[in-house]
């Protein structure tokens, strides 16, 4: 009677199948991981720029908007936020340029975030600017009128 068994070579194949998958494997999980830790971090990150923007928001004196702040998160993390404030051609509305620097406290590595919008303040605004781009808004609409008027 001959007993049948695998082959070296037989083996050999099955081991080099195993490792092959066990790298596989470890990859998607070291992907996986990293991931959470990446998603974890980017909320972390929105939530400090979504307080400093709030702050911002808030601010109803346009000198201490462009003075910025700073504060410290529960984590340890440093944020220091800044804006330049620019005036639009209507009245009350500004174009903001923010930026948000994020320094983590443990390793002191610093990340900068930086956004552009547009919010109406009227605080922020000047009475004669305000009025002066009021006068001219309403120079614009009249004469549209006009044109159209004049149309017909």
């Amino acid at each position: 009677m001959r007993v049948r068994a695998f082959t070296i070579l037989e083996v050999l194949a099955a081991l080099a199948i195993f490792a092959m998958a066990a790298i596989v494997m470890g990859a998607a999980y070291v992907n996986v991981l990293t991931g959470y830790a990446n998603a974890e971090r980017s909320t972390k990150i929105d939530a400090d720029v979504r307080f400093a923007r709030e702050i911002l928001f808030r601010q109803p004196d346009l000198e201490e908007v462009e003075d910025g702040d700073e504060f410290e998160t529960a984590d340890g993390r440093r944020v220091i936020w800044r804006a330049i404030v620019e005036p639009t051609l209507v009245a009350d509305l500004f174009e903001v340029e923010f930026e948000v620097e994020l320094i983590d406290g443990n390793t002191g590595k610093g990340e900068v975030i930086t956004e552009r919008f547009r919010l109406l303040r009227p605080t922020w605004s000047e009475d004669d600017d305000r009025d002066k781009l009021r006068q001219e808004s309403r120079d614009n609409i009249t004469e549209y009128l006009e044109g159209l008027r004049g149309n017909r």
